[in-house]
């Protein structure tokens, strides 16, 4: 089992950039998939990126990493725009596929324009 914490969210300009960091507990964080989704005031939560994958939203704004010495993902987002204001979760599953099990509480994300 792995515990999920997501930091680094605020307010933010239109244009500005914003790292998200999702830190671990547990040993074995390199044995799980990662993810980030979001979930914006009136939506369903949507994927954002993943491995190499990313959301034809954010893709060339967003970058995906992970640091497994350190237990931790991050989200570098840069030229955000209004439309990026959500609540952004990590997410976690063992194995490549199927649905994440795992979830922190998330953090809110605000680009004024």
């Amino acid at each position: 089992q792995v515990q999920l914490k997501e930091s680094g969210g605020g307010l933010v300009q239109a244009g500005g950039s914003m790292r998200l960091s999702c830190a671990a507990s547990g040993r074995t964080f390199s044995s799980y998939a990662m993810g980030w989704f979001r979930q914006a005031p009136g939506k369903e939560r949507e994927f954002v990126a993943a491995f190499t994958y990313y959301a034809d939203s954010v893709k060339g704004r967003f970058t995906i990493s992970r640091d497994n010495a350190k237990n931790t993902m991050y989200l570098q987002m840069n030229s955000l725009k209004p439309e990026d204001t959500a609540v952004y979760y990590c997410a976690a599953r063992l194995g490549g596929v199927g649905p994440y099990e795992y979830w922190g509480q998330g953090t809110q994300v605000t680009v004024s324009s």
